[in-house]
């Protein structure tokens, strides 16, 4: 039995006709960029994130980086984020002109160290940007604090915890202003690629709009360098297909994150995910802590299971980033988890056999490598 990490199969086949249709209204009214489809999403989305203003993009990367520009983040900035992200959060810090300051993750959740984070702001500090790590939320309570103890703006990367809450607040609808990816295999996934940034303040929607769209909402007319990165039509008529569906296919998959708890509860070698207390996940990524991390790995793939590592790379010692003078031990939670770290297939569609024969292989491999 092959096992992929993520199947599309499922939601596809839910939408596809709705799509077709939608697709065949949009070709007959020629209505390509920017058009009715992308208003009524960015709609729906602002209400499913309880805030007021949606903006789409071509991508989540882009939509990370203007929302740090609305804020006004660049040249001679800092921006505090976790080492324990995917690398498009620190990406976007630098494409906006200014300086990333890692910090690493908390030892149980691997979301960023808040306190970590308040002792490295500095007159330079701009903006933390917090992420919303594999479907669960950061302790915004908590960053809220040190953002008003000290006067440093709120960034959310909200991009792996579509539909997630915290205390009830909605992922999408924290900081000052949020961005997400539409990434096919998000939660929220296009068929294609896309993003939005999401925030309740009037003026930073107003900015947003206008860096999408070549420095300005209005034709011909450009106050400000702006970009070309605009939500096609096209893919706002699948996300607002799969919007609709959304909370029931998060519900799958925290069954299927219940279920893995309970056929790997006490097994040995394996610690499971923690909820931080407050949050009601979404589970865009099942990973689990292994010892021999990579032999386990390979023996699930040889396997057939499509199992990955979220990352094998921190940020901090990427090449990428080598100029911010990081060394390995810099940050050693981040580093401890990349070298444990194995996610499990999780999928909204995935069968009660299919996460079985996860689990067998799984246990197979650790009393193999342990024998």
């Amino acid at each position: 039995m092959n096992i992929p990490l993520v199947d599309l199969s499922f939601q596809t086949r839910a939408i596809e006709a709705e799509v077709r249709e939608g697709l065949d209204r949009l070709i007959e009214q020629g209505d390509f960029i920017l058009g009715r489809a992308v208003k009524d999403f960015e709609s729906a989305y602002a209400d499913f994130c309880q805030v007021d203003h949606c903006v789409g993009m071509g991508n989540g990367t882009d939509a990370l980086e203007f929302a740090l520009r609305a804020l006004d983040v660049g040249p001679g900035d800092e921006v505090i984020l976790p080492a324990n992200t995917f690398i498009a959060s620190a990406l976007a810090v630098l494409r906006a002109g200014a300086k990333p300051v890692l910090v690493d993750s908390d030892e149980e959740h691997h979301l960023i160290d808040v306190g970590a984070a308040e002792g490295r702001v500095s007159s330079r500090t701009k903006a933390i940007l917090a992420v919303d790590l594999f479907g669960q939320m950061a302790d915004w309570e908590a960053l809220e604090q040190v953002a008003e103890a000290s006067g440093v703006a709120l960034v959310e990367d909200a991009a792996q915890a579509q539909g997630a809450t915290r205390n009830q607040r909605a992922a999408g609808s924290l900081g000052d202003v949020s961005a997400t990816s539409f990434y096919p295999g998000k939660n929220l996934g296009a068929w294609g690629d896309g993003g939005a940034a999401t925030t309740r303040s009037g003026e930073i929607a107003q900015r947003l709009r206008s860096l999408r769209n070549y420095g300005s909402e209005i034709k011909y007319e450009h106050p400000e360098v702006g970009f070309n990165s605009r939500l096609d039509s096209f893919q706002a008529l699948v996300l607002q297909a799969k919007l609709a569906r959304l909370g029931a296919w998060n519900e799958l998959r925290r069954e299927a994150a219940l279920r893995y708890g309970e056929l790997l509860e006490g097994m040995a070698g394996v610690r499971l995910p923690v909820v931080l207390e407050g949050n009601e996940p979404v589970w865009h990524i099942y990973a689990v802590r292994v010892s021999s991390r990579d032999e386990v790995l390979a023996r699930l793939n040889q396997s057939g299971i499509g199992a990955m590592i979220h990352y094998p790379t921190p940020i901090h010692l990427q090449g990428a980033f080598r100029d911010l003078g990081h060394r390995s031990g810099d940050f050693p939670k981040t580093e401890c988890a990349a070298r444990e770290m194995i996610s499990l297939p999780l999928f909204p569609g995935i069968s009660e056999s299919q996460q079985v024969r996860v689990v067998e292989v799984l246990k197979e491999a650790l009393d193999s490598i342990g024998g």
